[in-house]
């Protein structure tokens, strides 16, 4: 029976291939979701970058916006710029229900965290509110904390941290400040499941880097020891 599930399951993908053929989303050619051509061509943040919000800075030198800023996360870190076609995968993923882009976009992130580690016991996605949950019918940060989890074994919680408050869309508002204003105090945690944990928080896109920090000082009140902020792109 070992034997036979794998063949099973191989074939199984075939037959979806064939009936549910793959388009790149960021040229179209048909094959994967992400042609190597578009693989090759992903806008990756280059060192050096700021130690804290993961913006290239020259030297690797705090930022001028973050020697301001008293954060709670102890650092944002993802491997590429928002635009091109990880920008057009984030989108599809996001807002067209194209689950299935959550493994090779998991991928990509392994492939970044096994060139840059971070301390981490266990992985917590970003939380939707409900009411926002229940219209797009999924949490797209769930479901790439769970792809990534997979793939580098380590363990998701994703019922310990929750969004208690309603807020805009962060890409509405218009400064680091407002966006800042926007998320603070939205998050908790139910319990303490995170206490002494080093955490890492997943998230599709960072901006001003706000709604990962709201979500760190949430962790850390509940006793995590760090936490860090892991996602696809940000804006640079």
């Amino acid at each position: 029976m070992a034997i036979v599930l794998p063949q099973v399951a191989k074939l199984k993908g075939i037959a979806l291939d064939l009936l549910f053929p793959k388009f790149c989303v960021g040229c179209g050619k048909e094959g994967d979701f992400l042609c190597p051509s578009c693989l090759e061509s992903l806008p990756f943040i280059m060192p050096p970058v700021c130690p804290r919000c993961g913006r290239p800075q020259a030297e690797g030198t705090l930022c001028p916006s973050c020697r301001q800023w008293p954060a709670e996360v102890d650092g944002i870190r993802s491997p590429f710029r928002f635009e091109g076609a990880i920008r057009q995968a984030i989108h599809e993923f996001k807002y067209h229900n194209l689950r299935a882009l959550a493994n090779p976009l998991a991928q990509l992130l392994r492939d970044y965290l096994t060139a840059h580690p971070l301390p981490a016991d266990v992985l917590v996605p970003v939380p939707l509110h409900p009411k926002r949950l229940k219209e797009r019918g999924y949490n797209q940060s769930h479901q790439l904390a769970v792809a990534l989890g997979n793939l580098i074994n380590l363990p998701v919680v994703a019922d310990c941290l929750r969004r208690r408050r309603h807020t805009p869309p962060q890409a509405r508002t218009a400064t680091a400040e407002e966006r800042r204003r926007n998320t603070a105090d939205a998050f908790a945690c139910r319990d303490d499941r995170l206490r002494g944990k080093q955490v890492v928080l997943i998230d599709d896109v960072a901006t001003s880097g706000a709604t990962l920090d709201a979500c760190a000082a949430a962790v850390k009140a509940a006793g995590a020891t760090s936490a860090w902020g892991l996602v696809m792109a940000r804006e640079v």
